[in-house]
């Protein structure tokens, strides 16, 4: 018998896929939980969630699918910026991309809330100046 079976509808009856503002408030709260000192370094980055990245993105990073991306940073990292910011520079942006990332937490076990955490902090790595390469050593030593 399925869980719940004899004492009404389970608590996953009525429940839809976060919303595009839902999966935005969990990124806002997951920003949030991260230490002071790093959210600090983070001034003025946007976090935006859209359903899907764009065609262009699509093509320039080589995505087969546009389940490929979970997430993007856009924009100049902190390594690279200039001591002054250049006149009608664009703010950086950090892109969570929902139906990807729901696409893969449906695959995998792992909570929602610690996913769009990694995400979050993967893209804010390339903020940093981090390479994908340099964030996976540095998730193997924290592991």
């Amino acid at each position: 018998m399925a869980a719940g079976a004899g004492s009404g509808r389970s608590a996953w009856h009525d429940r839809l896929a976060p919303s595009l503002d839902e999966l935005a408030h969990l990124a806002e709260e997951a920003f949030a939980d991260l230490p002071e000192r790093f959210r600090s370094l983070c001034a003025g980055i946007v976090i935006k969630v859209e359903d899907f990245p764009t065609d262009d993105v699509l093509d320039e990073l080589g995505a087969e699918t546009p389940f490929d991306l979970l997430g993007l940073f856009q924009g100049i990292g902190r390594a690279q910026q200039g001591a002054v910011a250049q006149t009608g520079q664009m703010p950086n942006m950090v892109f969570l991309y929902r139906r990807p990332i729901l696409d893969y937490w449906a695959e995998h076990e792992e909570t929602l809330g610690d996913l769009v955490t990694h995400v979050l902090v993967h893209e804010i790595g390339h903020h940093f100046g981090l390479s994908d390469d340099d964030m996976a050593e540095v998730e193997d030593r924290a592991n």
